[in-house]
């Protein structure tokens, strides 16, 4: 066998090792998606703000008579 027809097929021997590898990723690398992109707190004082705003804009119509 010739240099480069060894060559060759060593090449060959490695591109068919990766075809059969193609798609087995591993458990653990793999993103799970239980994370979310903002944080718990972030989000509670998000709630707040907008729950608290809509309240007090109810009450500020109910105590002016509803007249905006």
């Amino acid at each position: 066998m010739t240099t480069s027809r060894r060559l060759a097929d060593r090449k060959v021997e490695r591109f068919e090792k990766n075809i059969t590898k193609r798609g087995s990723v591993p458990e653990t690398t793999a993103k799970k998606g239980s994370d979310y992109p903002v944080g718990p707190i972030l989000l509670g004082f998000f709630v707040f703000v907008v729950i608290g705003s809509s309240l007090f804009q109810i009450i500020r119509t109910a105590t002016s008579g509803g007249v905006a």
